[in-house]
């Protein structure tokens, strides 16, 4: 009997080692599947979607022709079913804070709105978002331009537009730029319900991109012959935004288009300007397009016709704080609490120095520079020269955010994205055409390299775009067929300690932006392409 036991105990091992050798393989096998969904998943969220697509086109100036233009506008208000209460005001919905079940599914559908942080879903909505587009043209060639109520788009949502809009609309380059208004729905991934989570409702995104070409189809369709008044306003946009960084530079300047058909009345007004639509603030939890919705009703109420805010050069940033006043129009009280009555202020007097900007009696031009106006315009021709780029992704969370699928953007290569950029000339107008939110110095002038800089070289962005822009009334669209986030000269970039100009705080804009070679290489990109455009697109 013992020396059975014995057998067996000796046995035992041999028996546990191929049942050993089994689980390991298992979990081998186990942690390779594992392995290859995560790199599955990854390649999936950073495949690129518009694999071959390349945007190169010319327009070269012809005789000039007619003038003309049209205009469209649709809604794209989301649906914000449940209502709920933010009981501790933090911004935040707080486990156990109620809310009102509109849809009667049982769960909380929350709309994540965009900007300043994370999980901030909306309670309802103060007023709508819109698609509005504007066409061109001079009777051979035509250019759309929609903007969007959204803190902004990827580039290939730009071509999702693109693609989608008909043959007949004879639209030879679109352009689709946003507001950057703090209060819509997420629209580029990063402000969803906690750090690595998206906020973007794909069915709502699909939404946007449709209505963005309905709209640029039915501009296309009320094209019309058209004079267009134009004027530069510089006394008096200056006092209603602020730069808060260092140095203090703006791009102060409202530039307005007035279009009117044969029978003299407006058929649409286009205002562009450079400040982040976040009067209101990070306490408001209702969807909004901010100030531009009170400029565009103010024009519409004052002009006719379909109003477009278009924003220019707000990184730096151009914004306007809480601490910031806003005298009201009515009242001339300084306003300094955030919220939609000082947003309405900010709003009606962009739209009062629009629309006194038009109606002045036209002075003697300079003859240099940009023009002030207002001038009229009843025949030019049309030159245009757009391209795709290709920029490197330096930003380390840009990366992880984009191999997590949070973002919805596909990358063409290791690290690396493309976009693009585009100018076009009508007349004595330019509009130049910039894939994020530029500094104003890069566009003005202005840069320095401060002490504490990251990278103490002399400024590599000179000189400055619009001093290169042909034409005398010069358009800068910022967040312009993409959203790069910030575009930030090299010499003032500040990611690591001593802070820039001596500050006990580090900067903000260096997060949310590419790295710091984008200046530099969209800077070139776009002064080759002013170069050609200036030649007539030759």
């Amino acid at each position: 009997m013992r020396g059975g036991d014995d057998a067996r105990a000796r046995a035992t091992p041999a028996l546990g080692r191929p049942r050993a050798k089994r689980w390991a393989w298992r979990a081998a096998l186990l942690a390779s599947a594992c392995l290859l969904a995560g790199l599955g998943y990854v390649w999936h969220a950073l495949r690129d979607r518009h694999p071959g697509y390349a945007l190169d086109r010319t327009i070269r100036a012809g005789p000039p022709g007619p003038l003309e233009a049209g205009f469209a506008a649709r809604p794209i208000t989301p649906e914000v079913p449940d209502r709920w209460t933010d009981v501790d005001g933090n911004g935040h919905r707080d486990d156990g804070e109620p809310f009102e079940d509109g849809n009667g599914n049982g769960r909380f559908d929350p709309v994540w709105l965009a900007g300043f942080h994370d999980d901030r879903p909306a309670t309802g909505v103060h007023d709508d978002l819109w698609a509005r587009a504007m066409v061109l043209g001079d009777g051979s060639h035509r250019v759309a331009i929609v903007v969007l109520d959204a803190i902004g788009v990827f580039h290939d949502s730009v071509v999702d537009v693109r693609e989608r809009i008909p043959a007949a609309a004879r639209i030879d380059h679109v352009i689709l730029a946003s507001t950057h208004t703090h209060q819509a729905p997420d629209l580029m991934g990063l402000w969803g319900p906690g750090p690595g989570r998206t906020g973007v409702d794909p069915s709502y995104l699909k939404r946007v991109v449709e209505t963005a070409a309905r709209v640029v189809a039915e501009a296309a369709r009320a094209v019309q012959p058209a004079t267009l008044r134009v004027a530069r306003i510089h006394d008096g946009p200056e006092r209603l935004v602020e730069d808060s960084r260092r140095p203090q530079v703006l791009d102060p300047d409202l530039r307005v288009i007035q279009a009117r058909g044969a029978d003299g009345q407006t058929l649409g007004t286009f205002v562009a300007w450079a400040n982040h639509p976040e009067t209101v603030w990070d306490g408001n939890l209702l969807v909004s397009s901010d100030f531009p919705h009170f400029v565009r009703e103010a024009l519409e109420a004052g002009l006719g016709g379909i109003a477009i805010y278009a924003n220019g050069a707000i990184g730096g940033l151009m914004t306007t704080r809480p601490r910031f006043a806003i005298p009201d129009p009515d009242t001339g009280e300084l306003l300094r609490t955030p919220g939609f009555r000082k947003a309405r202020a900010q709003g009606r007097r962009l739209a009062a120095l629009a629309m006194d900007g038009l109606a002045r009696t036209p002075a003697s031009e300079p003859e240099t520079g940009e023009g002030l106006g207002p001038v009229e315009i009843r025949s030019a021709s049309l030159a245009l020269r757009a391209r795709s780029l290709e920029l490197r992704v330096e930003n380390p969370m840009f990366l992880l955010a984009a191999a997590l699928g949070m973002l919805p953007r596909g990358f063409s290569g290791w690290a690396t994205v493309r976009t693009e950029i585009a100018g076009f000339q009508l007349g004595p107008i330019t509009f130049l055409s910039i894939p994020g939110e530029i500094y104003p110095e890069i566009v003005n002038g202005g840069i320095e390299t401060p002490e504490g800089a990251d990278h103490p070289v002399a400024p590599l962005e000179v000189p400055p775009l619009r001093e290169r822009m042909p034409g005398r009334y010069r358009f800068v669209l910022g967040l312009a067929g993409d959203a790069l986030g910030y575009i930030i000269p090299k010499s003032e970039w500040d990611e690591q300690p001593p802070w820039l100009y001596g500050s006990s705080r580090e900067t903000y804009g260096e997060i949310v932006s590419l790295g710091p070679d984008t200046a530099p290489a969209l800077h070139g990109a776009l002064l080759t392409l002013l170069e050609r455009l200036e030649s007539g697109g030759r």
